[in-house]
């Protein structure tokens, strides 16, 4: 350490201008190549086998993310206006460059409404030019409530709000496609109708505008509160402002070089710097109060003696320090989730780049502007406060030892209790405050609807027309029925069998008892041809697939 000490003294104008021009080259990297990422998707490994059979099943069943947009009318949706702005909403969505296909919006004004007639089965809109008397709003009413297919799934059980339910394209949601959604929802608001915008894609968005927002703000209230913490510990402006160019410039650094190879900022990585500015400006204040208290104790050493000693004495403590708590970040990497990867290399990175910078630039910036006012000088008998008061402190440690193990072991044995109460809560609408506009939309949607989040079942078979079989139907239906039962956290699901069941009900005089799988399976079969006979939408097919013999429920 000796040597390098030298070199840098004797060089201190180059290094510092090695270090202004690397930090320079790492803000070009981060204005150049600045990027979030909220997509949740990306933060589990794709090679996970969860992931490779989600991407399987989100191929053969066309899952996709989907946004919802729910419009309520307390005094009830059933008129003019909200069944207006149900279609003209829909449509207008439709037109999207997001949305593939016209069915991937599903609304009261595009839902299949399956009923039986002389003919045999009719698949038709609920409505397709807005009703102007109430008859024909009472009978659309009929309708959606004796169809459980609608009925609590686009249409809340109340009656007083409808879901807009819209797939758009894979890796397709922005930024600017959230300012859109939003912008259209609201422009249909008023009069009675509340529009509520939700979903995963509602989600990211947010935190794609939330994120940098916390950081604009988080760095200058970290920046300011550690400067006074500085000056009141150092006492000197000059060591303030070089402590602060060890953090501001390995932050700058850590993140140049985490956008610089391609990896963008995640939720978890808009935190590092402020771990390493708490951190690294730790090994700043080691420096600098050894220093003042060598300019006390030597006050006729000379400026290069001063900071040579400095080095010399405080190399292994910086060292070590910094080295375990990099180890402490990079003992993380065993996680299998990216964004935790990511966070623990370049956390671990900038807190070496700190150490590096506290023994170089620190060094190399006395050497230029000159030593840091040195404390006032403490007169023979006299006492620092901080020494003073640290004395008293440890003091009182050993002369009451016994009643410190005591509240020790306490104060362990509680928050040993409260690590055993410990949950996982994956939800990321969890760290949004109660009062957020999203948390309330989305509490809304879950409390009037199915909810905002799907889990998708996936059943294979090998046997040829095996869901076809009513025996397997019944037994869907009956796992189905049993998840939903009394769980607070399932709202319900949607399957194969529930278009059959529907066309065994309008097939059989709309009475409630065939709202059953019946027992034949040539039945089912035609069932199954009379829905494409129809008409029906492709929406049948999204939960099933025949030639392969795959069902999916969620």
């Amino acid at each position: 350490m000796k040597r390098i000490t030298d070199i840098v003294l004797k060089n201190s104008k180059l290094v510092l201008l090695f270090i202004v021009i690397g930090t320079l080259a790492s803000f070009y990297s981060i204005k150049n190549n600045f990027a979030l990422e909220t997509n949740l998707d990306t933060y589990m490994p794709k090679e996970h086998p969860a992931f490779i059979y989600s991407d399987k099943a989100e191929e053969m069943f066309d899952i996709r993310d989907a946004i919802m947009i729910a419009i309520e009318n307390k005094e009830g949706i059933y008129n003019q206006q909200t069944f207006q702005k149900i279609k003209d909403l829909t449509k207008e969505i439709q037109k999207l460059e997001v949305v593939e296909d016209k069915d991937d919006v599903l609304s009261l004004y595009t839902a299949d409404n399956i009923k039986g007639s002389e003919e045999g089965l009719d698949i038709e809109e609920f409505y397709k030019r807005v009703p102007k008397t109430k008859k024909k709003f009472d009978a659309i009413k009929d309708a959606v409530v004796t169809n459980e297919m609608v009925h609590k799934r686009i249409v809340s059980e109340d009656g007083n709000s409808t879901l807009i339910f819209t797939k758009i394209k894979d890796n397709s949601f922005t930024e600017d496609l959230y300012k859109q959604i939003v912008e259209i929802a609201h422009k249909y608001e008023g009069n009675g109708d509340v529009v509520y915008v939700a979903g995963q894609p509602i989600v990211e968005g947010t935190m794609a505008i939330l994120m940098p927002k916390d950081m604009k703000k988080m760095f200058p209230i970290v920046l300011l509160l550690i400067v006074i913490v500085l000056f009141i510990v150092l006492r000197s402006v000059k060591a303030t402002i070089i402590s602060m160019m060890v953090v501001i410039f390995s932050s700058i650094w850590t993140f140049g070089l985490m956008l610089g190879v391609g990896v963008p900022v995640y939720a978890p990585s808009s935190l590092i710097p402020v771990m390493l500015i708490a951190i690294g400006v730790a090994d700043a204040i080691h420096m600098f109060s050894h220093l003042q208290l060598q300019i006390q104790k030597h006050s006729n050493w000379t400026k290069e003696e001063l900071i040579k000693n400095m080095n010399s004495e405080m190399f292994m403590p910086v060292m070590m320090t910094s080295v375990t708590t990099a180890v402490g970040f990079m003992s993380l990497l065993t996680s299998d989730i990216y964004p935790i990867k990511y966070f623990a290399a370049f956390t671990a990175f900038g807190v070496m780049i700190a150490m590096f910078f506290s023994l170089v630039l620190i060094p190399a910036a006395i050497n230029v502007v000159g030593l840091p006012k040195a404390p006032k000088k403490i007169e023979k008998g006299e006492e620092d406060f901080f020494a003073k008061h640290a004395k008293g402190f440890a003091n009182a440690m050993v002369k009451y030892k016994a009643v410190v193990i005591g509240v020790t072991v306490l104060v362990l044995l509680f928050f040993g209790v409260g690590m055993s109460k410990v949950w996982i809560n994956s939800s990321f609408l969890a760290r949004f405050p109660d009062e957020d506009p999203l948390v309330k939309t989305d509490a809304f949607v879950n409390a009037n609807f199915m909810g905002t989040t799907t889990v998708n079942v996936i059943l294979e078979a090998k046997d040829k027309d095996k869901f076809k079989n009513p025996d397997v139907l019944k037994l869907m239906d009956k796992v189905a029925i049993e998840v939903d039962k009394d769980n607070e956290v399932v709202g319900g699901g949607l399957s194969v069998v529930d278009f059959i069941k529907r066309m065994n009900k309008v097939l059989n005089e709309d009475q409630q008892k065939f709202f059953t799988v019946p027992d034949n399976q040539d039945l089912i079969a035609q069932y199954f041809l009379l829905y494409e006979m129809s008409g029906g939408s492709d929406r049948l097919w999204l939960v099933m697939i025949l030639k392969r013999q795959i069902c999916s429920f969620n």
